[in-house]
């Protein structure tokens, strides 16, 4: 009997830690925290004319981001930001935000609009952020407004 109470107890205790972090069964994400090869999706819904975000380019950017859900339509899950009602976000390409967005805008030109999924190794990772979980993916929608000089 000896023998089978270690394993029943570890299969308990996985089990409990399962549930206590949520690991049992939700959509969100889809275990790309691991897979450091991990790269964004990016679907162009429109394509710009104007001048072209690159690394290190100063952008405006209009967007709105969602938790992937395997099971919502364009895997849009729960919205967690937008940038409606606030007006575009400005960011350096490759400077101030996940690297999944700043690879997701690179190559977008102005006037331009797209979908980008990001796995969550190119997101918040394990840790999550405020309104995200930990191994989580995005999917953002995203629209080039400008490419500016040093600031815009």
């Amino acid at each position: 009997m000896k023998l089978l109470s270690f394993p029943l107890a570890a299969a308990f205790a996985a089990v409990l830690s399962l549930t206590a972090c949520g690991g049992g069964g939700g959509d969100s994400g889809s275990g790309n925290a691991s897979n450091p090869a991990a790269t964004v999706k990016i679907t162009d819904t429109v394509v710009g004319t104007g001048a072209e975000a690159a690394a290190g380019s100063h952008v405006l950017v209009n967007y709105t981001g969602w938790l992937y859900s395997a099971s919502a339509a364009g895997n849009k899950g729960a919205q967690f930001d937008t940038s409606a009602g606030r007006g575009p976000y400005e960011f350096i390409v490759g400077g101030n935000v996940i690297q999944g967005f700043s690879q997701g805008v690179k190559g977008l030109k102005v006037g331009g609009k797209r979908t980008i999924v990001i796995p969550s190794v190119l997101g918040y990772g394990p840790s999550g952020s405020q309104n995200i979980p930990p191994n989580t993916d995005l999917v953002f929608d995203v629209e080039l407004v400008k490419v500016c000089g040093a600031t815009c």
